[in-house]
C-alpha cells in the first residue's frame, strides 16, 4: 500500500485566516442526526464568497473572487449544531424539496460537514456547468429522507446560495447501482489479501474471483505455504516480490539471488509473479538511484531465471506509483514520475523481458467511466482510462496487469486521516459500483488482470487501508455483489 504522490498548491486569501484558525482547531468528527433539534451552540460566521451566476444553485449571486486554489482539505467541526447551521439545514432542506418536487418533513438522518468549497459551484455543479475558482466557507449537507433515498446540498455560510449535487458525494461518478456490461475475453479479477482466512476466501468466491494476490520478499518461506494454500482453494497466486530499497545497493550479486529466488516461487507452482513494487519511489528503490534502466536489468535476470522454472508463470513488471510529484522535468531524486519512468522501461527494452506490464490505480474519486469532473484537478493519474494509457502507450502490443486497483472509501469508520482526505466523500455503494465499472472497462481493453486492492485488510490509521478493503467492517462486502454481477 502507498501514499499517492501529488503536487498540491494553494493560494489562501488573508480574509479566509480566521475560518482556518477555526477548523485547526477543532476535532474531525461528522455530524449524525435523526432529526434537527439539539441545543444550538453558536458556531462563529465563516467569510463567505458568493458564486458567478450560471451554476446550479438554487439563488444565484455575483462575482466570486479571483484566485486558485486545485484543492484544500478541511476536517470537519465537532459539537452540537448552531444558529447558523440550523438556519442552513432547514434552507437546504427546503430547497432539496423543491428540486425534487417532494415535501420533506422528518428526514431519516443527516450528516453535516463545515467546508473550504474551492469553487464558485461549491464543488457539486453538475458537469459542464461553469464554475469560478475562489473559496467559499460552507456546509456541506448529506440527507437520508425516509424512503431510505440520499441527497447531497452544499450551502454558503448564510444559506445565500445553495447548490444541489449531482451525487450524493460532491461529484458525477454516481452513487452505487446497477453496472451495465459484463467482462469479456480472458480478462480475470483477483484481490489482495491480509488473512487468507475462511471467510476471505468465502467473500472472494462470493465475488467470482479468479486470483489472489500475496507480497512476500525474496526468501521468505511463507509464499510457498501462500501458493499451495490458493492452490487448494481453487484460485490462481500472484506473488508480488518485493526487497527493501537497501538492498538493490548489493549490486549484480543481490539481483542474482532475487532472480533465483522468484524462480524457486515459478518451480513451486506460482502462477504469476510481480518484479518489484513502485520502484519510481525512494521509499521502495534507494534516493537517487532510481532509474529504469538498473530496473529493467533486474526484470531480465528475474525474467530468464522465472520462464525456466516455469514457462507458463506470468512475469509482471513491478507496477509504478502513479505521480506527478516531479513535475515537468518527470524525476528527482526521490521520485519519478509514472508517465517518464515507463518511457525509460521502454528504451531500455523491459518490453522483452515482461509478460504483463505492472500497473496500479487507487486515487480515483469519481467513476472509472470518466474522463472528466474530479474536484482536485485533471491529471491523468486521476482517472482510469489516462491512468491505462500511461502504463499501456509505451509498450504497444504487451498487455497490463493492474496489481492493485481499489477505492477508498472511510464509510463505517472515522474521517480519513491526513494525505487521504481527497476520499473523504466516496461511499461504499460508489466502490461496489465502480470497481464494476472499471473491471468491466479494463476486459474491453488490453488488460490481462485486475487485482482488487484490497478485500480484507484491517487497518485503519496513518495509512487507512481497511478504508480500500471491500469486506467492511460489519463483514459486509457489496463490491463481492457487483463484482459478481458483471462475472461472465
Amino acid at each position: 500500500m502507498k501514499h499517492t504522490i501529488t503536487t498540491l498548491k494553494m493560494a489562501l486569501f488573508a480574509t479566509f485566516g480566521a475560518f482556518a484558525l477555526i477548523i485547526l482547531l477543532a476535532s474531525a468528527t461528522t455530524q449524525t442526526y435523526a432529526q434537527a433539534g439539539p441545543t444550538p451552540t453558536i458556531i462563529p460566521a465563516l467569510p463567505t464568497f458568493t458564486p458567478i451566476a450560471g451554476s446550479t444553485a438554487v439563488t444565484t449571486a455575483t462575482t466570486a473572487p479571483a484566485g486558485a486554489a486545485t484543492s484544500i482539505n478541511v476536517p470537519t467541526l465537532a459539537g452540537t449544531p448552531g444558529d447558523k447551521l440550523m438556519e442552513a439545514y432547514f434552507k437546504a432542506k427546503a430547497a432539496l424539496s423543491k428540486a425534487i418536487n417532494k415535501r420533506i418533513g422528518i428526514v431519516r438522518a443527516w450528516t453535516f460537514q463545515i467546508v473550504a468549497f474551492t469553487d464558485s459551484g461549491l464543488n457539486c455543479a453538475g458537469a459542464g456547468t461553469p464554475t469560478k475558482a475562489g473559496f467559499n466557507g460552507g456546509y456541506a449537507f448529506v440527507y437520508t429522507l425516509i424512503d431510505g433515498s440520499q441527497y447531497e446540498v452544499h450551502t454558503n455560510v448564510d444559506a445565500s446560495t445553495i447548490v444541489i449535487c449531482p451525487t450524493v458525494g460532491g461529484s458525477t461518478g454516481g452513487t452505487g447501482g446497477p453496472v451495465s456490461g459484463k467482462i469479456t475475453g480472458a480478462f480475470e479479477v483477483g484481490g489482495q489479501v491480509q488473512n487468507f482466512s475462511a471467510g476471505t476466501v468465502g467473500h472472494m468466491n462470493q465475488a467470482k474471483m479468479k486470483w489472489v494476490k500475496f507480497q512476500f520478499a525474496p526468501g521468505d518461506g511463507g509464499a510457498i505455504t501462500a501458493i499451495a494454500a490458493a492452490h487448494t482453494q481453487g484460485l490462481k497466486a500472484l506473488i508480488s516480490l518485493k526487497g527493501q530499497a537497501g538492498d538493490i545497493n548489493g549490486g549484480a550479486a543481490y539481483f542474482d539471488s532475487y532472480a533465483a529466488n522468484a524462480a524457486n516461487l515459478a518451480k513451486s507452482g506460482a502462477d504469476a509473479i510481480e518484479i518489484w513494487n513502485e520502484q519510481n519511489l525512494d521509499r521502495e528503490w534507494p534516493n537517487g538511484q532510481i532509474d529504469p534502466v538498473v530496473y529493467t536489468q533486474l526484470l531480465s535476470k528475474a525474467y530468464t531465471a522465472i520462464h525456466a522454472g516455469n514457462p507458463s508463470t506470468l512475469v509482471i513488471s513491478g507496477a509504478l506509483a502513479p505521480t506527478g510529484a516531479a513535475g515537468p522535468g518527470g524525476k528527482t531524486a526521490a521520485y519519478w514520475n509514472d508517465d517518464t519512468y515507463y518511457a525509460g522501461m521502454a528504451a531500455a527494452g523491459a518490453a522483452n523481458f515482461a509478460d504483463c506490464i505492472g500497473a496500479h490505480y487507487n486515487e480515483g474519486v469519481v467513476s472509472p467511466t470518466q474522463s472528466s469532473g474530479d474536484p482536485r484537478d485533471n491529471y491523468p493519474t486521476r482517472y482510469f482510462s489516462s491512468m491505462l494509457a500511461r502504463a499501456s502507450s509505451p509498450f504497444p502490443g504487451r498487455q497490463i496487469c493492474f496489481t492493485e486497483l481499489g477505492f477508498l472509501t472511510p464509510e463505517g469508520y472515522t474521517p480519513l486521516p491526513a494525505g487521504f482526505t481527497w476520499a473523504q466523500n466516496t461511499t461504499v455503494a460508489q466502490q461496489a459500483q465502480w470497481l464494476a465499472q472499471a473491471a468491466v472497462a479494463a476486459s474491453a481493453a488490453n488488460v490481462r488482470l485486475m487485482i482488487v486492492f484490497n478485500v480484507d485488510f484491517s487497518y485503519y490509521g496513518a495509512d487507512p487501508q481497511a478504508g480500500y478493503a471491500i469486506i467492511r467492517a460489519g463483514g459486509a462486502c457489496p463490491a463481492c455483489d457487483s463484482l459478481a454481477s458483471v462475472a461472465k
